[in-house]
């Protein structure tokens, strides 16, 4: 099992800034994928940013540019900085961690993220 503690939500103005943090605990072996998802209200989940153990990222065309993801092995810790945020940004964000030979899938509670015009 692997749990998920996300941190770092909160209310922002647009155009402003906020880091979220995802610390990964339990059964964590080093190949995996972590990463953030989001989901507004009435909305679908969708992938925001994901990151590899190898490295690899991939972003949603929507958060390109604007968000960064990276992580830190040695702490199973996963980062999201998000710049320049808009107002469509707010969702519910939710920490992600895949163990890519079983393709084992775990998720975070959520943070809530709200921009404000």
């Amino acid at each position: 099992q692997v749990q998920l503690v996300e941190s770092g939500g909160g209310l922002v103005q647009a155009g402003g800034s906020l880091r979220l943090s995802c610390a990964a605990s339990g059964s964590i072996f080093s190949l995996n994928t972590m990463g953030w998802y989001r989901q507004a209200p009435g909305k679908q989940r969708e992938m925001v940013a994901i990151m590899t153990s190898g490295r690899y990222t991939n972003y949603a065309d929507s958060v390109r540019g604007r968000f960064i993801i990276s992580r830190d092995n040695a702490k199973n810790t996963v980062y999201l900085q998000m710049n320049s945020l808009k107002l469509e940004d707010t969702a519910f964000y939710y920490c992600y961690y895949r163990y890519t030979p079983t393709r084992d899938e775990y998720w975070g509670q959520g943070t809530q993220v709200t921009v404000s015009s």
